[in-house]
């Protein structure tokens, strides 16, 4: 029997991050996100900002780099009982996952939401998030050889949380999962 692991992903400030963490809590499981990890490598700066610090380093667009991460969340997953949050999650996990979920949200709710949460202007938002959605979709696509955008073909559920709160949005998953 397959230990319980709950994929969610989408684009850039699509809102996963902070759907994986309620979804985990609520259901007492673990929660990984291999995008923390390589956020880290550039401290001090907002999620947005980090990432596409980290995109234009050489290990950054290092496939080495990228196989490490994707390697230690498959061994998390393996081990079951953890929502993870990872861009090519639903991918790469789809032999272990009980549950995945894109979220398809509209680049300007993505902006609106990227400028709350960081403090910055809308029209900053979705310049970084214009950006970091571009250089993951051309370095993943060299490295991978498919565009993740697609791994909303292989979710389970694909929902466009626009106009949900955190709350509803996490009530949907969990009714579909039930």
């Amino acid at each position: 029997m397959k230990k319980t692991v709950l994929v969610i992903s989408g684009p850039p400030g699509a809102g996963s991050t902070t759907i994986s963490k309620e979804i985990a809590k609520r259901l007492k499981l673990d929660f990984f996100s291999p995008g923390f990890l390589q956020k880290s490598l550039a401290k001090g700066l907002n999620q947005s900002e980090a990432a596409i610090k980290v995109w234009k380093t050489e290990k950054g667009r290092s496939k080495e780099f990228h196989s490490d991460l994707d390697g230690l969340q498959t061994e998390i997953a393996k081990k079951g009982n953890v929502v993870m949050c990872g861009k090519l999650s639903i991918h790469f996990l789809k032999k272990y996952a009980t549950f995945s979920v894109w979220l398809d949200v509209p680049i300007d709710v993505r902006a609106r939401r990227t400028a709350e949460r960081d403090g910055m202007t809308f029209e900053q938002a979705k310049k970084d998030v214009s950006e970091r959605e571009r250089i993951e979709r051309e370095e993943w696509k060299k490295m991978y050889g498919f565009d993740y955008f697609d791994q909303k073909k292989e979710a389970d559920l694909i929902l466009d949380s626009s106009n949900m709160s955190t709350d509803e949005t996490v009530n949907v998953i969990l009714e579909k999962i039930k």
